[in-house]
């Protein structure tokens, strides 16, 4: 089966994905441009009762399901409270810091209608006597330190459907993917975690045509905050062998350098991975002349581990794209995108 390995399509695509908001619970943008792929690509695709969204690809044999996972959830912030004056105090959702995020453009996603902010440390021009003299120093900033600016009063944001729980979400102005490197081999941009993933997955579900079994391609929700997605498609599928398709983090601690290559994710803080699986994966790589690093993560979790230890699944792995920057300005090699979709091709066919 021939992928296509065309960097300006893959990144075409990933713009797509990535300008679509998604933070967990509140899924609606990712969810509109994953079935607009997947219609496009012929699949149906149905949400479960936990919000995941499943396609199915039929096997031309009777055999196990394998199922295989890529979360659509992003990393964001989420209203502690509104203040009198109106300002709105946030919290980080899955791992988002302030310090990463700096003085950006936000989006507050309010029941009735989305509010621009801007996430706000304060004046620079001050002196002890303010608050904020102390954010410059060399301390990093904490959620507690800063709040979204929106000019607009309590009432008004009331109105809006801001309140306690209203997710938010960096805007399209910092979301735009940017070419990097000589060849721009590269493409970077927050929310790669898990949009790099996504987009393997939907190339993969264009060309998969008759894998040896039942084949579900599940789009997970909420992973940023707990799989639960993954939790209870797993507890309501009898699924024999589930693959997150995930990132991973470039760090000389972990022997993974940026690259066209794909990484094998041995296992991470939750559990070490099913080894049989991942070395049928490892094989899969080989036949189509794929390079494969190997990763044992110390600070990560991911949809396959969780599932795994909960013993939801007899048989988990994961395959990532090496990727730098992770949970900031995230940055991938399109053709390790692209490679994840061949290896998974050669091991479902």
């Amino acid at each position: 089966m021939q992928l296509p390995l065309e960097r300006d399509a893959i990144c075409d695509l990933i713009r797509d994905l990535v300008l679509a908001t998604g933070p967990p619970g509140r899924e609606e943008g990712i969810d509109l441009a994953i079935r607009r792929h997947l219609n496009d690509a012929g699949l149906a695709v149905s949400a479960d009762a936990a919000g995941n969204l499943v396609a199915r690809a039929e096997g031309r044999e009777p055999g196990p399901l394998v199922a295989l996972l890529a979360h659509k959830d992003e990393i964001a912030a989420v209203v502690k409270r509104v203040e009198d004056d109106g300002r709105v105090r946030l919290i980080g959702l899955g791992d988002a810091h302030p310090w990463v995020w700096g003085e950006a453009p936000l989006a507050l996603l309010g029941d009735h209608r989305e509010v621009p902010a801007v996430l706000s440390f304060g004046s620079r021009h001050v002196s002890e006597e303010s608050p904020q003299r102390a954010q410059l120093g060399d301390d990093p900033v904490r959620w507690r330190d800063i709040w979204a600016e929106t000019k607009c009063s309590a009432g008004e944001l009331e109105a809006a459907g801001v309140r306690a729980g209203t997710r938010a979400v960096l805007r399209a102005e910092r979301r735009a993917p940017l070419r990097l490197g000589a060849e721009a081999a590269y493409v970077s941009s927050p929310a790669l975690d898990d949009r790099a993933a996504v987009a393997a997955l939907l190339l993969l579900a264009g060309h998969l045509k008759r894998p040896r079994c039942d084949v579900d391609i599940v789009f997970t929700t909420r992973e940023e905050v707990g799989c639960q997605g993954a939790a209870w498609y797993a507890r309501h599928r009898d699924v024999d062998a589930l693959v997150a398709v995930e990132t991973c983090p470039v760090a000389p601690e972990y022997g993974v350098s940026a690259g066209p290559h794909v990484v094998l994710i041995e296992g991470d803080a939750v559990s070490l991975m099913h080894d049989g699986l991942t070395r049928e994966l490892q094989a899969a790589a080989g036949r189509v002349d794929v390079r494969v690093q190997h990763a044992l993560l110390d600070r990560y979790g991911c949809d396959a581990s969780h599932a795994y230890r909960s013993g939801l699944v007899p048989r988990a792995a994961a395959l990532a794209v090496a990727t730098d920057n992770t949970h900031g300005q995230e940055i991938v090699h399109l053709d390790a995108v692209a490679a994840c979709a061949r290896v998974l091709s050669a091991w479902l066919t």
